[in-house]
Formats: structure tokens, sequence, C-alpha cells
């Protein structure tokens, strides 16, 4: 059987990439769920001094399984390995646009762009259809400056984003504005008021764009909105049943999130049991929700009986648990996902 080794892309945040090769083997168990080859014994090796992770496929990887797994969120070159021989094996991997959208903003408390890939690809793998054609709607209801809303558009997703925090409005407006103009892509992008039934809910930001002239001619564009609203508000501002898959990293024990009934919550628990059930609301049947938070202020269990206490199906035992790792001293951050049942 066919051997395959992946050098894992150098991280930035030294910490991160410590956890890199673990949270890539996870990744990849997962993508083989999706995949037409069996993988197996996934793990780490050390060749010429330099760390890998090797896996065994059942087949030599097709077209369509080496397009997926182009998208490994920290994969920077794949080679076949015989009798000691790396191969180069080409990727492709999904990206619409130039890398320095998720790279050119920097700012205390940004998620790490590669761990946000990685969030986005699981809960995409956990859809009813995670590679259809049809363009599919992202929603990030606690979006901060608009990470994950930029990953969707390197993959061609429509994004939606909410948050209370104006300063993170205000900030990702300015900076996706001047992105598209300096980038000259060919867009449309609208801001004002955000109401409904006459109540004033905050701002809103809606941007149309296309990244060629000839499909924003044609009407082939993708969509891009920011709601300067309270995550609680979702499916006030959004349609039942509208998003294929809802992605967020949630607050890690630091004011942030809500301002209905008691003021700002500062307990990432109180916010997610009030709005799970909210987002629910807005994932379509099929879908999929994938969360990542801390550990120490929130124990999995308890928002594994959130989720399913919200009709959700959540993806529990091998790779599915194997996310965990340490952001600082304070942070074990973990990821979870869970699927809005078809029918």
């Amino acid at each position: 059987m066919p051997e395959y080794v992946i050098l894992v892309h150098p991280s930035a945040n030294r910490v991160y990439a410590a956890s890199s090769p673990a949270l890539l083997r996870a990744e990849l168990a997962v993508f083989g769920t999706a995949l037409s080859a069996e993988l197996s014994a996934i793990e780490e090796i050390e060749l010429g001094g330099v760390g890998y992770v090797r896996f065994t496929s059942s087949a030599p990887l097709g077209e369509r399984d080496l397009a997926l797994l182009s998208n490994l969120s920290s994969l920077y070159a794949l080679f076949e390995l015989g009798d000691g021989v790396l191969r180069p094996v080409t990727v492709t991997p999904l990206a619409k646009a130039d890398s320095d959208l998720l790279t050119i903003q920097k700012y205390a408390g940004k998620t790490n762009e590669s761990f946000t890939k990685l969030l986005l690809n699981v809960t995409l793998l956990a859809t009813a259809d995670p590679f259809s054609e049809r363009p599919k709607y992202l929603l990030d209801p606690l979006c901060g400056r608009g990470t994950t809303l930029n990953q969707a558009m390197m993959y061609g997703l429509h994004a939606t984003g909410l948050d209370v925090d104006a300063k993170d409005f205000e900030a990702y407006e300015a900076f996706i504005k001047t992105w598209l103009r300096n980038k000259r892509v060919k867009h449309t992008a609208e801001s004002g008021q955000l109401r409904r039934n006459k109540v004033r809910l905050g701002r809103r930001l809606d941007i149309e764009y296309a990244f060629s002239k000839e499909d924003f001619k044609a009407g082939e564009t993708r969509k891009l909105t920011y709601f300067n609203a309270d995550t609680l508000t979702t499916d006030e501002v959004l349609r039942a049943n509208s998003c294929d898959v809802i992605v967020t990293d949630a607050p890690y024990g630091v004011q942030h999130g809500s301002h209905r009934e008691a003021g700002l919550q500062r307990s990432p628990r109180d916010l997610l049991a009030a709005a799970v059930p909210v987002w629910t609301r807005v994932l379509r049947p099929g879908g999929a929700l994938g969360i990542s938070w801390n550990t120490t202020v929130l124990p999995r269990a308890e928002l594994v009986e959130v989720l399913r206490k919200a009709g959700l199906d959540v993806r529990e035992g091998g790779p599915w648990e194997e996310f965990t790792h340490r952001v600082d001293q304070a942070i074990l951050r973990d990821l979870v996902v869970a699927a809005k049942p078809a029918s």
C-alpha cells in the first residue's frame, strides 16, 4: 500500500507550531471519512532530522482525494514515500484569494489562521454534502475581526458574521474595504443601521463581490455580511434553516458575547447555553456547527449536553476528541462538532 508524508506548515506562533503535528493527525483522520481511499497508520515520524506526518493509503490517492487533502490546515508539502525517497505530489488547495487576506490583520487575541481553517474543515466534513458544487452559507455568530469570514472567502463561501463589539465591527469594515480596493476586486459595499420591526438592533455591512470581472458581470458573486449586533438576535436577522455551517471560536472567559438580559455576559458557559439554541434555528437540516472553546472554563461534557439539548448530533470518539491543545497557560483549547439531523 502506498505511503505518504506531509511536511507540516511552519507556524508563526511557537505554541501552536508545537501542537500542529498532533492536530494534523486528527484532522487527517477526519478527512479520511470523506475519501475514496482508506487511510491508516497515521503517525508522526522524523526523516533527516525533519518532522513529518506519515500515513498509509489503501490505494494511490486519486484526483478527488488529492484535491480534498490539499486543504488540510497545516499541510505545507505532500510527498509519496518509497524506498527511502520522497517524491513530491502536486497539491491544489482551494484558495480563491491571496493569503494576505488571512495574514495582514495583527491584533491581540486573534485566532490562529491555521486553526480557523482546521475548525472550518472538520465542520464542513460533518455536513450532509460537504463537497457539493452548491456555494455554501457560513455563519460565525461571534466573529470578532473576521478571521473565519476571511477563510470563508478563501473557500468561495457566502459568509455572515455577528459581533456585539463596535470596535471589532469598525476595524473589520475598514480592513475588508481597503483589502478589496487594493486587490482591485470587483465589489459593492453598503453599510447602515440594522433594524427589525422598527427596533434598532445595531449596524450592518453588506458586501457583494467576485474575484473576476467576468463573474461579477454574470452575477456569479458571493455575499459577505457583518452584523454589529447581539449574537442572541441571530434568529431575528437571519432566516430559519438558512446556514450550511456555523463556525465560531467562543470567548475564553473575557468580556464578550451578549448584552441581553443581565448586562454583558462574561461566562462562556452562560453565553453558549443561551446562544446555541438560537444558532441552531438558523442552521439548515444536514448542516453542522463547530465550536472551539477554552476547556478550563467549560468542561467538554457540559458543552456536549448543551448541543444535545438543542437537538444536535455530536460527533464523538476517535479523532473528533483529539483536538485539545494548549494556547497559553490559562487556555486549553478544544473543539466540538455537531450536526443538525437532515430530517
